[in-house]
């Protein structure tokens, strides 16, 4: 591929993994513009879809996008609902009402632009079923461990009976705490009634996160004894990260499942049991690569970047 357009980041400058693909592009001398959300007072998208020609203009402040200028797009937008500067507003402003006008035509910039795109929305929608996500996984040859939904609380008790050991998390595509189903837990199941939630059988191992840009592939080896290894630290046991190198079956299977799911950047969560077997927990469509790139090094944003601006 040869470098073509302007890449356009959209989220919060700040934000961790959002401002190291920034000084990746910086570092790669590629031009790149930041639609800041927090700045949405002085932000206007125009947009129309003619004949399958998407044409229009972005305003940043001062400074005007063609948006057939516009080479990549990598979106990591909080709701704007939460934006310190909008959260105050009254409902039915007009600060609020152009705000939330604004977020709906850079998302439909995003869905409809021909440009090389981090994430694709429609690619990231089985995130937002995470039993449907593991039938889609299955297909690629990982195991899937046994999994109920339920808000049945003798089915989770039933459940666990059968397999001992128990974790619990949440089936959307937000973002939760991995947990140990403990007797505590058990004592309090009537809760569910009201929030069916996912329960899976308990795999030993060790876990491996994938960092998969197009064709290129980053693991990280997690060694920690912590239910969910991300929130380890909180408990004074931080995990050990290190870049390992995957043999080329499973290396070619996660490429295809990223590829699949149509997701060119995925974070895909593997652990390897004792016995050797692969085990995919979920696919992450909008990784929060930081963590892992500040412990090993692996140059993940460069990766990014370089998707992004269309350079081989």
């Amino acid at each position: 591929m040869t470098a073509t357009g302007v890449v356009l980041l959209c989220g919060i400058p700040t934000e961790t993994p959002l401002a190291m693909v920034a000084d990746a592009l910086s570092e790669l001398g590629y031009p790149f513009l930041t639609f800041n959300q927090r700045q949405f007072a002085d932000t206007h998208c125009m947009f129309d879809l003619a004949a399958g020609t998407l044409s229009g203009e972005l305003r940043l402040g001062r400074i005007s996008l063609s948006l057939e200028e516009i080479g990549g797009v990598y979106a990591r937008l909080m709701d704007d609902r939460r934006l310190p500067e909008s959260v105050a507003l009254p409902d039915g402003s007009p600060e609020r009402t152009q705000c939330r006008n604004l977020h709906d035509a850079i998302s439909g910039l995003i869905a409809l632009t021909p440009a090389r795109v981090v994430n694709p929305t429609v690619a990231m929608g089985s995130n937002g079923s995470k039993p449907y996500q593991a039938q889609l996984i299955a297909r690629h040859g990982f195991h899937v461990p046994e999994t109920i939904i339920t808000n049945d609380p003798d089915r989770v008790r039933d459940f666990q009976a059968q397999h001992g050991r128990v974790i619990y998390k949440s089936a959307s595509g937000t973002r939760s705490i991995v947990r140990l189903l403990s007797p505590g837990d058990l004592d309090r199941l009537n809760r569910i009634r009201w929030c069916p939630t996912q329960f899976q059988a308990h795999v030993t191992g060790t876990d491996v996160r994938v960092h998969v840009i197009d064709q290129k592939l980053f693991a990280t080896e997690i060694v920690s004894d912590a239910t969910d290894y991300r929130y380890a630290a909180r408990d004074g046991r931080p995990a050990d990260l290190r870049a390992i190198d995957l043999d080329d079956a499973v290396a070619t299977r996660c490429v295809a499942l990223a590829a699949d799911l149509g997701l060119p950047f995925a974070g895909i969560d593997l652990r390897r049991t004792p016995e050797g077997e692969w085990v995919c927990f979920e696919v992450n469509p909008s990784p929060g690569f930081s963590f892992y790139e500040s412990q090993t090094r692996q140059p993940i944003a460069r990766a990014v970047a370089r998707y992004l601006a269309g350079i081989s």
